[in-house]
């Protein structure tokens, strides 16, 4: 099986997530929307490290900045640091099956909304309710469903 994996596919997918962040969801999905984007870029640095790495992480951070209206660069720093803690595991992370992966991304996740957290107290200082942590529950449930599709299109002829 050929291992490359072209520009088109990692684009396109992350495209799809982006798209999945900014759709207009009813008010009780969108509080529990999960972050897809980073969700599709820890799995493509898990899946191929030498071409997904913290370029990507802080590109589409400021993307997902731009695209949501928010602090420019909040996003690429959480992105970034979470990315380069995945190249730094990979090759373990690799080994685990999905249940242990999942802690991994829910630790991921926690530490990229707790930085967006930290980010919006200096901006803004007040009080957040607790549907601001549901995101990362909702990824961490949603990774495999991540996981799985993304390696379909991985290993598809589409898109090269």
């Amino acid at each position: 099986m050929n291992n490359y994996t072209g520009f088109g596919r990692i684009f396109f997918t992350l495209v799809v997530a982006m798209c999945l962040r900014i759709l207009p969801w009813p008010n009780a999905v969108a509080a529990i929307n999960p972050d897809w984007v980073l969700l599709a870029l820890i799995y493509w640095t898990l899946a191929i490290p030498e071409r997904v790495g913290i370029f990507y992480a802080w590109t589409f951070g400021l993307l997902v900045d731009v695209l949501t209206g928010r602090l420019l660069g909040q996003y690429a720093l959480a992105y970034s640091l979470v990315i380069y803690l995945c190249l730094m595991l990979h090759k373990r992370l690799r080994q685990f099956p999905l249940p242990q992966q999942g802690m991994f991304i829910f630790f991921c996740l926690l530490l990229s909304q707790f930085l967006l957290f930290l980010i919006k107290n200096l901006q803004q200082p007040g009080e957040f309710p607790a549907t601001f942590w549901l995101p990362v529950f909702t990824g961490t449930l949603c990774w495999p469903l991540v996981f799985t599709f993304l390696r379909f299109v991985r290993r598809s002829r589409i898109f090269k």
